[in-house]
């Protein structure tokens, strides 16, 4: 298959996926699931890859099984150039059917919204796996392809799930994330202005599809963000008003989005431990379990671990749009309504700060860690990048710490090779921070043991002159900016 269309940004790897699934010389039909969040661009690249491998591509509706295997039977006589719709009466004629696709050659069957099919006939998942069971007529005598897409993402997840009747049928489970905040600037635009790009991701992630949402442009320069803001995401009549708001109540699995939205807006303001969060709630922690993996299951909160104590964790909002909206949106709906935007955004500029700009920067650091920096800055090669909260005598009190990235090699234990401070204020990071973060190198476990972690500092707003002639003359030390966090390792 020819290289990645020009159309398609980014998702190399994706493509890559696709391409070696397709052109796979294995003899037989194949399955491959695609799927992800709405408006990441699933769609699309599998549009693409029909256009350039000559593949049929099937996009389901929410509507009755009768109806669905009607337009089935209509597009698969258009892309066989039919003059008269095929009728298929059951899902297994069809499906026997659209195998034969593959049987000259290999190409792509796609079936795009495939849980709207699952919906209306629970059993399809059965009757495709009888379609392509070891000694069926797809197996033996065709190429065909097979990609389901959807964007339910429970859904999808559970057609490969221990028990159910695809399980061990697929090739490729190929999940569509957002984009990375590298990527992301590059997406808008922003990559110039590291300020604007994280300002931007910090509101709107890397999902594709809100670009076009969100006007069909972003700011082109900082001093235009604030009023881009007000007219495109504060603004009713734009698609992304409501759309933190849509993100929970569009997934199939959540049947009760008052509680669910309840725990989002508690994680949003600040309280990231199961018990804050439950205390937030007015319940109990044992009663929070399933709402906290059901956000998680479909992408909207990630559960953290403690970098020392692997049982205790912390949640954090994985979709900056639901953080918008928890914070903003839904509090200040009746004034964004009345078009008072601008008063909204502006009296609001601490909790920004704060719990946006500030617990954004933090995720974004670890991040940096994980997949940018390089070995010589961490002093070995990050195997996870994960916050703590470290005991003092001295102070009498716990400190935060966001950064911990330690090490796992096959020969000896996990060993701390850095720890970092994230600072998303105003002003410039000055010496205090780092004399805060070696009293806490003092406080690890490890203090004692091996070399030294080095000591990372991020700030979105610089360094002090003293703390930058500090730095040159320390190895131990290591300060990122926002320039390095974009661009540097």
């Amino acid at each position: 298959m020819s290289q990645k269309p020009e159309r398609l940004f980014g998702r190399d790897t994706e493509w890559e996926a696709l391409a070696d699934f397709v052109a796979s010389p294995s003899r037989g039909a194949t399955l491959g699931l695609v799927y992800g969040r709405r408006r990441q661009g699933k769609t699309l690249m599998l549009e693409l890859l029909a256009q350039q491998t000559g593949g049929f591509l099937f996009g389901a509706t929410q509507q009755t099984e009768a109806q669905n295997l009607a337009d089935l039977g209509a597009a698969y006589a258009a892309h066989r150039g039919l003059r008269q719709p095929v009728t298929f009466r059951t899902w297994r004629e069809a499906i026997d059917e659209v195998l034969r696709l593959g049987e000259d050659q290999a190409v792509p069957l796609i079936i795009d919204e495939f849980p709207y099919l699952v919906s209306a006939t629970p059993a399809l998942p059965s009757y495709l796996q009888q379609a392509l069971s070891p000694l069926g007529h797809a197996k033996q005598h065709t190429r065909t392809r097979m990609i389901l897409c959807g964007s339910a993402l429970t859904t999808m997840a559970q057609l490969l799930a221990g028990g159910a009747p695809l399980r061990g049928r697929a090739a490729m489970e190929l999940i569509m994330r957002p984009f990375r905040f590298r990527e992301a600037a590059a997406f808008w635009g922003a990559d110039h202005d590291p300020e604007l790009a994280f300002r931007l991701h910090a509101l709107l992630g890397g999902t594709p599809a809100y670009l076009e949402m969100s006007g069909g442009s972003g700011p082109t320069e900082t001093a235009e963000f604030d009023r881009w803001v007000q007219r495109r995401l504060l603004n009713p009549a734009s698609a992304m008003f409501r759309e933190g708001a849509l993100l929970l109540r569009e997934e199939p699995s959540i049947t009760d989005p008052t509680s669910y939205s309840a725990t989002l807006s508690a994680i949003s303001a600040g309280n990231h431990r199961r018990s804050e969060i439950a205390a937030a709630l007015g319940r109990p922690s044992s009663a929070l379990a399933h709402l906290l993996s059901g956000l998680q299951d479909i992408g909207l909160i990630e559960q953290i671990d403690d970098a020392l104590r692997g049982k205790r964790s912390v949640f954090r909002i994985a979709e900056p749009v639901v953080r918008l909206h928890q914070l903003l949106i839904q509090r200040h709906e009746a004034e964004l309504i009345a078009g008072r935007a601008d008063r909204v955004w502006v009296s609001n500029a601490d909790t920004v700060a704060a719990q946006i700009y500030g617990a954004h920067f933090e995720d974004l650091a670890r991040q940096w860690c994980f997949e940018h920096a390089a070995p010589d800055t961490l002093g070995g090669t990050a195997t996870a990048v994960r916050p703590t909260e470290l005991p003092c005598r001295e102070h009498r009190r716990g400190h935060e710490l966001d950064v911990v990235v330690t090490e796992t090699t096959s020969f000896a234990a996990d060993r701390i090779i850095a720890i970092g401070e994230a600072k998303s204020t105003e002003a410039p990071v000055d010496t205090p921070q780092l004399e805060r973060l070696e009293h806490l190198r003092g406080l690890l476990p490890s203090a004692k043991v091996g070399p030294l972690p080095k000591l990372l500092l991020f700030a979105r707003s610089g360094f002090s002159s003293d703390l930058a002639r500090l730095a040159d003359k320390r190895p131990d030390i290591e300060l990122i900016n926002l320039d390095r966090l974009y661009a540097g390792a």
